[in-house]
């Protein structure tokens, strides 16, 4: 551990939480440092809820740095003579906790803060820590995307604390009022919807949104840079706001169109959309380092890739959808843990592939029909289970492996067959209606999937999401496994696997 300051007398001495921190001598994180998730054991606190984060993000374009605030209201659970935020990357300046300077020092991806009272169970206290972040540091794990002109985030799953200090998991679902200020000539944007513009009178404009729902830290998004947003309206007057890239506007249009008959499909499938507006931000580069991945679900404001969104529809009508159904499955209802991600993923993808083939947009590899696909990927089921784990397993380095995407779309698929499609529909809904803007777990699903449907469902979904070999799949005796074989190009024969975030194969 790193101690450093009390602020005394005025002085204000920084903390920087980075990669140096985590250089030889610093203690090694261990699971009692975090929640113990069985993905990323380190991450996210005990001992309080965060109730709810005020963030502030002042983009200094000179120095390409942003001097933040964020303040966090938080409820302990027991009495607290300290407590930590997972912090990394952030040279912090100070830290008051209702209103009262702190202690606080860092350790791995901690930021420990020691109030001057202790802090009791059944009360709320805020936590004010001010902060400079650089988007462009080099980091072992970042959330930051930095652009020409300005940064957009992505955080999913374990880099939004590089971006805020905060509770960084997405058991702890929070409310949240972002603020983002920069130059007149620039665009600060966030999450949820405007709330108030101000003109600063220097140069500089602030905008603040607000979040209607609790949201969970990876979901956050917040962006500058040479905008323009485009209004339009949706199913029952759903508002719809795109952040484009001013210069990129006009060829962005047809794919930000599409998105109003795709609410509408996937209303009558999953029901009402869950969230105050929806919308796209093409981030504004074309570094093809910039991020990983074609699209990511931050909370009604999906980011993307903009050359992506260049190609005509039956290339991104299926990914759209994707990202679109995260708002019902990942945002609306959160993953209690990370081994929970194919709730998430899986659901994505297989709703997306649905929507696909009734559009007739033959995928990849020819295949027409949902039924055609998923018998070639149950051929490959137990080369999956030997290189990426069982479908709810997974591991920190193969988490986001096609598994969790069209692994957990198979798992959901012989549901359906074992139940039949109105027992499933009822499922799904149940599900989504009872978890509404919180979390759920794998378990959480079972138990729903056999009360809703009367049969005790919870054998075969366990052998399904946890089983090291693929079940027979209902309805269907003729189809074959292919057998176990320790050739890495294995799982990419007849059927490759995705790229992180579901990127790839839709």
């Amino acid at each position: 551990m790193i101690a450093l300051s009390r602020p005394r007398l005025g002085l204000v001495l920084p903390l920087v939480l980075s990669a140096a921190l985590l250089s030889a001598g610093a203690r090694a994180a261990t699971a009692a440092d975090g929640l113990g998730d069985p993905v990323f054991p380190s991450l996210g606190n005990s001992g309080y809820d965060a109730l709810a984060y005020d963030l502030s993000f002042d983009y200094r374009a000179a120095t390409r740095t942003v001097d933040a605030t964020a303040v966090i209201t938080a409820r302990p659970s027991r009495t607290l003579a300290r407590l930590e935020l997972d912090a990394l990357g952030l040279t912090v300046r100070a830290v008051r906790v209702d209103g009262r300077p702190a202690e606080f020092a860092a350790h791995d991806e901690k930021l420990t803060i020691t109030p001057a009272r202790p802090l009791h169970r059944g009360t709320t206290a805020r936590l004010t820590v001010e902060y400079t972040a650089d988007p462009r540091a080099r980091l072992p794990h970042t959330g930051w995307v930095p652009t020409p002109d300005g940064f957009a985030v992505a955080g999913q799953p374990d880099s939004a604390h590089t971006v805020f200090p905060c509770n960084d998991h997405p058991s702890d679902k929070a409310r949240f009022t972002i603020a983002v200020t920069a130059p007149d000539r620039l665009l600060g944007v966030a999450n949820g919807e405007l709330a108030q513009t101000e003109r600063l009178g220097d140069g500089r404009t602030t905008r603040r949104y607000a979040s209607r729902e609790p949201m969970a830290t990876e979901l956050v998004q917040v962006s500058v840079g040479d905008y323009t947003v485009r209004e339009r309206t949706g199913p029952h007057g759903l508002p719809l706001r795109d952040v484009v890239p001013t210069a990129r506007a006009a060829d962005l249009e047809p794919a930000l169109a599409l998105t109003a008959d795709q609410l509408t499909w996937a209303e009558q499938h999953l029901g009402p959309f869950p969230f105050e507006t929806y919308g796209l931000l093409p981030a504004d580069t074309d570094d093809p380092a910039a991020f990983g991945f074609t699209g990511l679900e931050t909370q009604t404001l999906t980011l993307y890739k903009p050359g992506f969104l260049r190609q005509p529809e039956s290339a991104i009508g299926s990914h759209q959808m994707h990202e679109l159904v995260h708002s019902w499955f990942g945002d609306s209802v959160s993953p209690a843990s990370w081994a929970d991600l194919w709730l998430n993923e899986g659901h994505a993808d297989y709703y997306a592939l649905v929507y696909r083939y009734e559009r007739g947009w033959p995928d990849a590899w020819g295949h027409t029909t949902l039924v055609d696909r998923m018998r070639a990927l149950y051929r490959l089921g137990d080369q999956w289970r030997h290189d990426s784990g069982p479908v709810a397993a997974p591991s920190a380095a193969k988490l986001f492996d096609s598994q969790r995407y069209t692994g957990g779309a198979l798992v959901l698929f012989a549901l359906r067959e074992r139940v039949g499609a109105e027992a499933f529909d009822r499922i799904e809904r149940t599900f989504l209606r009872e978890h509404r803007y919180g979390t759920a777990s794998t378990r959480d699903y079972l138990r729903t999937a056999s009360e809703v449907s009367g049969q005790d469902l919870s054998g075969f979904l366990t052998d399904w999401l946890y089983g090291l070999r693929t079940p027979p799949m209902p309805g269907h005796p003729d189809w074959t496994v292919a057998p176990v074989t320790s050739d890495p190009a294995a799982s990419a024969r007849g059927v490759p696997t995705e790229a992180p975030h579901g990127s790839g194969t839709l």
